[in-house]
């Protein structure tokens, strides 16, 4: 299987909504294996049918981290807010015919979520979310599994998936040192717990190195 079976996949669920249901397609995986650009591809090549709503819209504010002294663990599953994402996710499962439903972004360039950035029509069939946190199995996490009606899971070589991630943040503001610093301290430990829920995945899908499309393990 490759990139058009997964572009396959996504367009037989777009096709499966009714009215009044749409259909929810979760991407997972640790930061860094390539789930956020998998997502916005196939987005883009299910043009108007599909819309993208990315969990990091549900990051807490920057203040708020550093009120609860979170601000060094940012990424981890209690710098979130599972609870408003969860809230999103049945509002966006069961429209309302005649009214958009917005959903906040992430701006990686401050570093904070920004509200009402992303419009979902009434009429779009598909929304793809993406996120480390999809297949969590503890509270208040577990809701989420229940409103995806299918889950993919991306990997990518761990050393290639490290390297992007220190490139990412260094390209975002951080200095080299500190990029290397958080990433081994903390999206690191992220990673680990994200690893831990993979067979939860309806879908493993397995980047290499410069590889495109990824091979996929189908569950």
């Amino acid at each position: 299987m490759d990139l058009q079976h997964l572009l396959s996949r996504a367009r037989r669920l777009a096709a499966s909504a009714t009215p009044g249901r749409r259909r929810l397609l979760g991407i997972a995986g640790p930061p860094g294996a390539g789930k956020s650009t998998l997502a916005a591809h196939v987005v883009a090549e299910l043009a108007g049918q599909a819309a993208l709503v990315p969990m990091d819209g549900f990051h807490l504010a920057e203040a708020e981290l550093r009120r609860l002294g979170r601000a060094g663990r940012k990424g981890a599953p209690d710098t979130f807010d599972p609870a408003g994402y969860t809230a999103l996710l049945a509002r966006l499962r069961s429209p309302e015919p005649d009214a958009a439903v917005y959903a906040p972004a992430f701006d990686r360039r401050i570093e904070e979520p920004v509200a009402g950035s992303i419009p979902v029509a009434p009429g779009i069939p598909l929304v793809v979310t993406e996120g480390n946190y999809l297949l969590l199995d503890s509270a208040p996490w577990a809701r989420v599994r229940a409103l995806l009606d299918e889950v993919w899971y991306v990997e990518l070589d761990g050393p290639e998936r490290v390297r992007r991630l220190i490139d990412r943040h260094e390209r975002f503001g951080r200095p080299r040192a500190d990029a290397e610093r958080f990433v081994h301290a903390s999206d690191e430990a992220n990673a680990r717990v994200v690893a831990a829920t993979r067979d939860r995945a309806d879908l493993v899908i397995t980047f290499a190195p410069g590889e495109a499309p990824p091979p996929v393990e189908s569950r």
